[in-house]
């Protein structure tokens, strides 16, 4: 059996296993692709009158989004741009639950209380990330199932590749006039020869998150050495009593730093504190169509004293090539790097990969039944043979 034969029959078994998998995971990744602009064109509850004056500080936002959500857990408040509704957001592991409460920034009125869980674009990722399933058990199905993308990926090429130049013009393109075996098997060839270089970015930045050792294997090539591992700097829970003086409240007063420091940014967000050892985290975003460039502050929740972190996710001026390599992991994945003509990119490479394990599969039943059916010629011609001897 010769290399290419044993590559083939790889790629033939490795389609096979994945395939299922492989398309759930483009076919989500497909519609998940516009979900900012379909929301913005969809959900008129995520924007409000601009106004000539302040928006109200989180703990009046905070205030309002409990009572709503009383038997909750806070998680954090999200500000936009002065057209934009802000969020406060409730989330949960266990029990686990994700609500976000629209608000009018400006004056507080509740413009939608959403179930972020019974959300289409929610449903999607869920099923992106871990194909509906616990995230236990379907995390480690999509992470292994890319892997394996990524080497059929690299074996369809080797496949792809024509022996000689009278071959190479026709892989260039599909025979549309042809039969509809033929038509398939460019669909799959050509089709998925010109999508492969935008997957296989599509398929790594997606390994990125689906195994650890990928990603600090990735950092580390790169130069990197923070902590990949998010987590927030503790508290000094000795210095309660020190506490800051009855003003505003510790969050607000994070707040007001974080709008005076960056009075341009398109999203500012205040995480509230978890425990009361945890800091109040912060960011702010000068994109909000990215997120690579967002700065994230720390703060002890008594002091407010600045608590500095060794993990990629802090200050961007801060972060080196490795860590804005990391950073940019999502919106290279989504396309979002480029802007809008990289979420066309991304969507339509994501169709092609979800068209891949269906035409692969007829390709495949397709000589399956052609070889079928030349062993009952044969063994129909032996029998005729037989007879008339």
């Amino acid at each position: 059996m010769t290399l290419k034969k044993i590559i083939g029959t790889i790629h033939l078994w490795l389609g096979l296993a994945s395939g299922l998998v492989v398309f759930i995971i483009s076919i989500t990744g497909c519609l998940y692709a516009f979900q900012d602009e379909i929301q913005n064109l969809t959900q008129s509850y995520r924007f409000v009158e601009q106004q000539d004056k302040a928006f109200l500080p989180p703990s009046t936002l905070k205030a309002i989004a409990v009572k709503q959500l009383p038997d909750k857990h806070l998680h954090a408040v999200l500000y936009g741009k002065k057209d934009q509704a802000a969020q406060v957001m409730f989330f949960h592991f266990e029990p686990s639950y994700y609500y976000s409460v629209y608000l009018n920034p400006y004056t507080g009125e509740v413009l939608k209380v959403k179930d972020m869980d019974a959300d289409f674009f929610r449903i999607v990722l869920m099923g992106h990330f871990y194909l509906w399933l616990p995230p236990t058990i379907g995390q480690p199905v999509v992470a292994s199932a890319t892997l394996i993308f990524v080497v059929m990926l690299i074996s369809g090429i080797v496949l792809w590749w024509p022996k000689n130049r009278n071959a190479r013009k026709q892989r260039f393109s599909i025979k549309w006039n042809a039969a509809w075996r033929r038509t398939n098997y460019d669909l799959h060839n050509v089709l998925g020869f010109y999508a492969t270089w935008v997957l296989l970015i599509l398929a790594l930045t997606g390994l990125v998150w689906g195994f650890q050792w990928f990603a600090k294997s990735v950092h580390t090539l790169a130069g990197g050495e923070k902590s990949l591992i998010f987590q927030d700097p503790v508290s000094a829970k000795a210095q309660r009593p020190a506490a800051l003086p009855a003003q505003a409240p510790a969050i607000d007063r994070v707040w007001h730093k974080m709008t005076a420091e960056y009075p341009t940014a398109e999203v500012m967000e205040v995480h509230i504190p978890e425990t009361d050892s945890s800091a109040i985290a912060a960011s702010a975003n000068p994109d909000g169509r990215t997120y690579w460039k967002t700065d994230y502050r720390f703060f002890d929740q008594y002091t407010l004293n600045e608590l500095s972190v060794k993990h990629v996710y802090g200050r961007f001026g801060e972060a080196n090539g490795a860590d804005k390599l990391i950073r940019m992991n999502y919106d290279i994945h989504t396309g979002a790097i480029l802007g809008l003509p990289g979420k066309i990119l991304a969507f339509f490479a994501s169709l092609i990969a979800a068209s891949l394990p269906i035409t692969g599969f007829l390709i495949w039943r397709g000589r399956r039944k052609k070889s079928k059916t030349a062993k009952g010629t044969k063994r129909a011609a032996k029998a005729t043979h037989y007879q008339n001897a």
